[in-house]
């Protein structure tokens, strides 16, 4: 599991999953949630507005990151 510093209070997931490079851009980080292709603490996410803070860990197929 890889561990990603926030310098913020939170980053919404398609901003995430940008970050990570899990998505070159937010309309390709909208199709990968909401095909059901992320999971947020372990529950799929649909929501790309979705609050990402400290504490959260994200998956996206085999790949997890640890938001600290």
């Amino acid at each position: 599991m890889k561990e990603i510093k926030l310098y913020t209070e939170y980053i919404k997931l398609d901003q995430f999953l940008k970050l990570v490079n899990e998505a070159s851009s937010g309309g390709e980080a909208k199709v990968m949630i909401l095909a059901s292709e992320v999971k947020l603490n372990g529950v799929v996410e649909i929501q790309r507005g979705k609050k990402i803070r400290p504490g959260d860990i994200v998956s996206v197929e085999n790949r997890s990151y640890k938001v600290i």
